[in-house]
This record gives structure tokens, sequence and C-alpha cells, in this order.
């Protein structure tokens, strides 16, 4: 049986014999829970789907979500301190009150199996009106029985394998220029490669790598340049660069230039390989 609270949240109520997988929630005096005027009563707690969580059971109602006349119950995720930022868990759920006469559980659940989504803002899911006053307070209907009620509640944690991607854009960054000049270049012509330092473009870390003799296709016949990602440490991070490589000409001004793009990741730099002609060196007395 579907039914529609005021809140708009379709949930059905079916009757089955077996007992709820995951908790039980035994209240013996409920009388005396009522009386107390405890507004909410929290059980003890319990793992399931790799988390742990709790009931949350409001013996007359929530009134603040409009529960008046009913229980309120609900399903809330804890001890999630050491979570990670960002932290979400998404989970299907029953909760259950027994029938202790004919001996079945009740199940209350939303329609169609709905996915919800707990997370560090939203860590409770449940039904403001659970089970109507009147009629769980009748004895013949066996909810409460010698003052002593029974709850239960199922979770199913549904583990996210979808891979996701995050793209973020920067036009024109902030000293984007990066200017090496090496030193005693004739005498560094067996070192393979040679590194610049760091330099920070666009809140990103990178180095210029230069092969004197050429590497690859360039073996022998060119200078070989690279531009090297410092930040591409793990296999899901990927920069898409727009940039130029030149080597300038200390005495006539042609430069060797080339603009071109690439995308960088794990380590990067095996892609952006630019070969100049020899001739640029600027041999100094």
């Amino acid at each position: 049986m579907a039914t529609k609270p005021s809140n708009e949240i379709v949930i059905t109520r079916t009757a089955r014999h077996f007992r709820p997988t995951h908790f039980l929630l035994k209240i013996q005096s409920y009388s005396l829970l009522c009386e107390t005027g405890v507004e909410k009563y929290e059980s003890g707690v319990f793992e399931a789907g790799g988390h742990k969580w709790r009931l949350s059971l409001y013996p007359k109602g929530n009134k603040k979500m409009n529960g008046t006349d009913h229980i309120s119950l609900y399903l809330s995720i804890v001890d999630t301190e050491k979570y990670s930022l960002g932290w979400e868990v998404y989970a299907t759920f029953k909760l259950f009150v027994f029938d202790q006469i004919r001996d079945k559980f009740l199940t209350i659940q939303d329609a169609e199996g709905t996915i919800r989504r707990f997370h560090d803002i939203k860590m409770e899911w449940g039904f403001d009106k659970f089970f109507p006053l009147d009629s769980f307070n009748v004895l013949p209907n066996g909810y409460l029985v010698n003052d002593c009620c029974v709850f239960g509640a199922e979770v199913f944690v549904h583990e996210r394998s979808a891979k996701r991607d995050n793209l973020s854009m920067i036009k024109e960054p902030s000293n984007r220029i990066m200017t090496w000049k090496i030193e005693n270049f004739s005498t560094q012509q067996d070192k393979v490669p040679i590194y610049s330092r760091i330099y920070v473009v666009g809140d990103l870390k990178w180095k210029l790598l230069v092969y004197p003799k050429g590497i690859h296709e360039g073996a022998n016949k060119a200078i070989s340049v690279f531009l090297y990602s410092v930040d591409c440490v793990t296999p899901d991070l990927k920069i898409f660069a727009e940039f130029k490589l030149r080597i300038k000409d200390q005495v006539n001004n042609k430069h060797a230039e080339e603009k071109t793009t690439g995308v960088f990741r794990n380590f990067c730099f095996e892609k952006i390989l630019k070969m100049y002609p020899r001739g640029l060196l600027l041999k100094i007395p």
C-alpha cells in the first residue's frame, strides 16, 4: 500500500514475517518513555554497509516537521568525523514496527526504493508520519503489547563506481612567462636532461627540460625542449595547456619558437617535445 504524507514523499507499507536484517530496537515500559516528556530517543549504534547508523524515535511525533499525532522515526548516519571532506553515502533503507499478535513486521519505506544521499549537511532521513498514534496505542493492532514495542531497520548502501571529472579553466594566468638562462651551456652537453628551477604559473608548478644533443627524433640533430608539469603526480589529474616554447636568438632576435597545446598527465613529460635546429647558441669569448 502506498501513501502520500503531507510533505509529498510517497511511502509504501507492507507486512512480512522475517525480521529486519540489521537492527532491532525493543522498548519496554513505552508509556514511561512518553511520560518523561523526552522529545527524541536515540538508539544504540549499529553497522550496515560499512557505515555506522542509529535510529531516532519521536514517541509523540516530530512537531517541527508536522509529525503531530504520529510516531516519527528516522535513520541517522553517525561517527563520520574521520570521513574525507565532501563525503557522501548513498543508501536505500526500510524501517519497521513489529505486530506482536500476528508475528509480522510492518515495513515502511520510500516508494520505488528511492536512494537517499547522506552527507555532512543532511545526515538523517526517515518518516515524519511513520505511524499514527491512535492506531499504535490500540492493543488489538498488536504494535504495543504489555507496554512493549519493537522497531527495526535495514540499510543497503549503494557504492558509487562512476568516475568524476572536474574541469577548471584559467585564461592567461599571471606570471605566465618563464625565462630560463642556461649558463655555461657548452660544458653541459652531456647532461641528460638539464632541468630548470620550478616556475609557478596559474597556481601550478612547471619546469623546463633541455636535451642539448636532442632525444628521440631529434637525437644528434636538434636541441630538444620539454615543458614539464610538476603537479601531475596522480593518475586522475590531467592538465590541458596551451603554451609557446622559444629559444631566443641573442644576436639577430630571430627567435625559434612554436605554439602548441598538450594534455599533461602521469608526470607528463613524454608528450610535449619540440626540436630546434642548432645555431642559436651564442658563443661568448
